[in-house]
C-alpha cells in the first residue's frame, strides 16, 4: 500500500472514520498506532518488530537521559554528583545515537563498506594472491548481503528522528512519560517512510489540543493530496520515463539529450518528493496534525545557501541543529566554517545512499557552500560587489550559477555508480547521438521530437515560475471554493493520465 492508490484511499478514509468516532485521547492514539503498523506492514511486515523495538529503546533511553539528578547528597559532594550525572547522561546519549547509527550502517552501508574495502585491497596489492583472495571474499560477502538484506523503508528518516529526540532531551527538553504518545509520533504513517523529518515536542503539543479539523483545514488537506497527485502521477512519473530512456542509453545519447535528461531529472525528483510531502501533509491535516513544510520553490534561489534553506527543509534543519552547530557552526572563523559546511554536506550525501556518487554529490554541495561563504565574505568588504549582486544582472547570474550547479550535480544522484556518472559528464559537451537513438527514444517511444520535449520542459519551468510569482511575490492564494472544484478534477486527471505502471517514490530508496 502506497500513497495515491485506491487501497491507500480506502485505508485513509477508514482510519479517519474510526479515529474521529472515538472521544478518548488514549484510544485515538492506539488507533493511530495500529493504523500506522498496518500501513507499514503492508509494505514490509518483517520489519515491524524492529521499528517497535527501536522506538521502545529510544523511549527508555530518553527517559534515562532526562531523569533528574539525585539531590540527596551531602553539600560538599554536590559538585561531584552533578559531574557524575552529566557524564552518565552523555554516555546514555551516545548509546542511543550509537544504536541508531549501528542500525543504519548495518542495513544501508555495510555492503558499500565491504565493496570499498575489497577495492582498496585489490588496488594496494594487485599482484599479491592473498590480497586478491581477501578482496574476492569481501566482494562475495557484500553481494550476499545485498541479495538477502533489504533495508527497511524510511530507515534514514526514522533514525534521524530518534537521534533528534535524544539530543533534544539531553539539551533540556522534557522526556515524555507517555509511551502511547511517543509511539504515535514515531510511527505516524503519513511521514513514516519518507518524512518530512519532525520533532517530538511540536508533534506532542498538537496532540494536547487535537480537535476535529474545521472546513478550511479539510479543504486544504484535500487540496494538498490533489496537488501531490498531479505532481507525482501526472508530471514526475512521465518525466521519469524520459529520464530513464536517456540515462539508460547514455553511451548512445548526444550532449543535448543528456542535458535534457539532467533537466528532466531535476524536475522529476523535485515534483516526486514534494508531491509525496503534499500527500503526507494533506493526510495529516485530515487527522488534525500539521506537518512541517519541506519545499519552498528551491529552483528559484540565487545562492546555494538559500537553496538548502528551501530544499528538503526538514533535513536542512536537522543538519544545522544536530551537526553544524555542534561542530561549531560559524563561530570558529571563516576556514573552520568552510570545513564544517563541507563535513555536514558529506554526511548529507552519505545519508542519501551508500554509493560513491552520493559522496561526490555531498562534497560538491559542501564545496559550493564554502565558496558561497567565501564570496559573501569578500562581497561584504566591497561596495562594488554588493551593488553587483543586488542588481538585476547580478541576481540573474547568481540564479544561473546556483541552478547550473544544482542540476549538474543531480547526475551523481541519478547515477550513483561513478562509472555511469563520469560517462555522462564526459559526454555533456560536443557529443553527437547515435543514429538510431533519436528514432528509438523520441519517435518510437516518446512520440515527440527533442525540440518539442525541450519546449515542454520549458513550459513546466514557466508554470513553476508563475506559481512562484503568485505565491511568493504577490502573496496570492486560490479561493477555497475554487479548490473544492479543482480537487476532484485534479484527482481524476492524475488517475486518467498517469503511466500504466507508476514507479515508486524516489525517496523510498533513501
Amino acid at each position: 500500500m502506497t500513497f495515491l492508490t485506491i487501497t491507500y484511499g480506502l485505508f485513509l478514509l477508514s482510519t479517519l472514520g474510526i479515529f474521529w468516532a472515538v472521544e478518548h485521547r488514549s484510544v485515538r492514539l492506539v488507533i493511530l498506532i495500529a493504523a500506522s503498523l498496518v500501513f507499514y506492514g503492508s509494505l514490509q511486515i518483517q520489519y515491524v518488530p524492529l521499528l517497535l523495538v527501536m522506538t521502545l529503546i529510544t523511549f527508555y533511553v530518553a527517559q534515562a537521559i532526562g531523569a533528574p539528578m539525585d539531590w540527596r547528597v551531602e553539600e560538599h559532594d554536590w559538585q561531584f554528583a552533578q559531574a557524575d550525572w552529566n557524564q552518565r547522561r552523555l554516555k546514555l546519549l551516545w548509546v542511543g545515537i550509537g544504536l541508531n547509527l549501528l542500525l543504519l550502517i548495518g542495513f544501508k552501508y555495510l555492503p558499500f563498506g565491504l565493496e570499498s574495502a575489497g577495492s582498496v585491497m585489490s588496488q594496494i596489492a594487485p599482484n599479491a594472491p592473498d590480497a586478491a583472495d581477501a578482496a574476492s571474499v569481501t566482494q562475495m560477502q557484500a553481494d550476499w548481503i545485498k541479495q538477502h538484506l533489504i533495508a527497511p523503508l524510511g530507515l534514514s528518516f526514522f533514525s534521524f528522528e530518534c537521534i533528534a529526540y535524544l539530543v533534544d532531551v539531553y539539551r533540556g527538553a522534557p522526556a515524555t512519560q507517555d509511551m502511547l504518545k511517543f509511539f504515535a509520533y514515531k510511527l505516524f504513517f503519513p511521514k513514516l517512510i519518507s518524512g518530512p523529518i519532525t520533532r517530538f515536542h511540536p508533534f506532542a503539543a498538537q496532540l494536547q489540543t487535537l480537535k476535529f479539523p474545521v472546513s478550511s483545514q479539510i479543504i486544504e488537506g484535500l487540496w494538498l493530496i490533489a496537488c501531490g497527485a498531479i505532481k507525482k502521477l501526472l508530471l514526475a512519473d512521465h518525466l521519469g520515463t524520459v529520464v530513464n530512456l536517456i540515462f539508460n542509453n547514455a553511451e548512445r545519447a548526444g550532449s543535448g539529450d543528456l542535458w535534457l535528461g539532467t533537466l528532466a531529472y531535476g524536475l522529476q525528483i523535485y515534483l516526486d518528493f514534494s508531491g509525496y510531502v503534499d500527500v503526507a501533509r494533506g493526510g495529516a491535516l485530515l487527522l488534525g496534525f500539521e506537518l512541517p513544510q519541506n519545499f519552498d520553490f528551491p529552483y528559484f534561489c540565487t545562492s546555494i545557501a538559500d537553496f538548502w534553506r528551501r530544499w528538503h527543509m526538514t533535513l536542512g534543519d536537522w543538519l544545522r541543529n544536530y551537526l553544524y552547530f555542534p561542530l561549531g557552526g560559524s563561530r570558529g572563523g571563516l576556514w573552520r566554517t568552510c570545513f564544517n559546511l563541507l563535513l555536514v554536506m558529506l554526511v548529507a550525501g552519505i545519508w542519501h545512499g551508500a554509493a560513491w556518487g552520493f559522496v561526490i554529490w555531498g562534497l560538491l554541495h559542501g564545496l559550493a557552500l564554502a565558496v558561497h561563504r567565501l564570496t559573501a565574505t569578500v562581497s561584504e568588504r566591497s561596495e562594488a560587489l554588493r551593488f553587483w549582486w543586488s542588481s538585476p544582472p547580478g541576481i540573474l547570474v547568481a540564479w544561473m550559477l546556483t541552478q547550473t550547479m544544482v542540476f549538474s550535480t543531480w547526475i551523481f544522484f541519478r547515477l550513483p555508480n561513478l562509472k555511469d556518472s563520469i560517462l555522462v559528464l564526459q559526454r555533456l559537451f560536443g557529443q553527437n547521438a547515435d543514429v538510431q537513438f533519436a528514432q528509438k527514444v523520441y519517435v518510437e517511444t516518446l512520440q515527440i521530437d527533442r525540440l518539442h520535449l525541450a519546449y515542454m520542459l520549458g513550459l513546466l519551468l514557466l508554470g513553476m515560475a508563475l506559481s512562484y510569482l503568485l505565491h511568493r511575490g504577490l502573496k496570492l492564494q486560490l479561493a477555497w471554493t475554487l479548490k473544492v472544484l479543482l480537487v476532484p478534477v485534479c484527482l481524476f486527471a492524475a488517475w486518467l493520465l498517469a503511466p500504466n505502471e507508476a514507479p515508486p517514490y524516489i525517496y523510498f530508496d533513501f
